[in-house]
């Protein structure tokens, strides 16, 4: 159950490291209006590394574009018969692609800005069914975690947004915010927490992985909120979404077989 005490919950998270095992202490605890310039800071961080990870990361899993660039290619070779500028189309390609990456996940933040982003408290703190949670590492905020329920599939709860300052990823700060909603959820009788993330970086799916969600299913060409889904934005961005649900009734079991 959850602690009266603003809900402070500390938690030994063992990460392996070139000396063997080291603990680190994380408190997780409900997020106080002190810690949103920490919050959006980290917010923001988080939101900008799609950017690279869209861009580049995410070209590879994305065949269709490759053959796309790739006959944009041979084209400009055969209208120019020019090595040179031939050579120029990937490196365009790459920077149309970073481009309009940037252009998407801005057009992200300034929607979050005015929506929950905007207003922590009231989207998250005083609304039934809602909570959003920052870790503590040696006394500074390095982590937040939103978590609310879905109004259109009863016991279903979401994990909405995490993001964990890129210093402190390897010191089980992003294991110990996911721990805190499947805590949340199992508390409040749900059936399962469901979450959905559009990363590539493989770190972040084996963090999920880890927490025991799986994958049930890809949304393909995914319409990112903000996207203006211009000619030229769907030719150089394109992502995937990727559903993860976790079931809570399995966990339960898995819970309590290992007692």
């Amino acid at each position: 159950m959850e602690d009266n005490n603003n809900n402070q919950v500390p938690t030994k998270c063992h990460q392996k490291g070139n000396n063997g095992f080291r603990t680190d202490r994380v408190v997780v605890r409900k997020f106080e209006s002190a810690d949103y310039p920490d919050v959006e800071r980290i917010f923001i961080d988080g939101l900008m590394e799609m950017v690279p990870d869209t861009a580049f990361r995410g070209l590879k899993h994305h065949p269709e574009s490759l053959l796309l660039y790739a006959a944009m290619t041979i084209v400009s070779f055969i209208a120019t018969k020019s090595f040179l500028l031939t050579c120029l189309v990937p490196l365009a390609v790459l920077c149309a692609r970073c481009y309009y990456s940037r252009r998407v996940v801005l057009g992200y933040l300034e929607r979050a800005k005015l929506t929950d982003m905007g207003d922590i408290e009231g989207h998250y703190m005083k609304t039934p069914d809602s909570c959003l949670w920052v870790a503590v590492l040696e006394g500074s905020v390095v982590g937040v975690v939103a978590a609310c329920a879905l109004r259109g599939e009863a016991g279903t709860v979401e994990l909405h947004r995490m993001s964990v300052d890129r210093r402190c990823r390897q010191r089980g700060v992003g294991v110990a915010l996911g721990r805190k909603v499947l805590q949340y959820a199992a508390d409040r009788g749900y059936l399962s927490v469901v979450l959905g993330t559009t990363a590539y970086s493989p770190a972040a799916h084996q963090l999920y992985q880890t927490l025991g969600f799986r994958c049930v299913g890809v949304t393909k060409g995914y319409a990112t909120p903000g996207v203006s889904r211009s000619v030229l934005e769907q030719l150089f961005y394109r992502v995937s979404h990727h559903h993860y649900r976790k079931d809570m009734t399995v966990h339960n079991t898995n819970t309590h077989s290992q007692q």
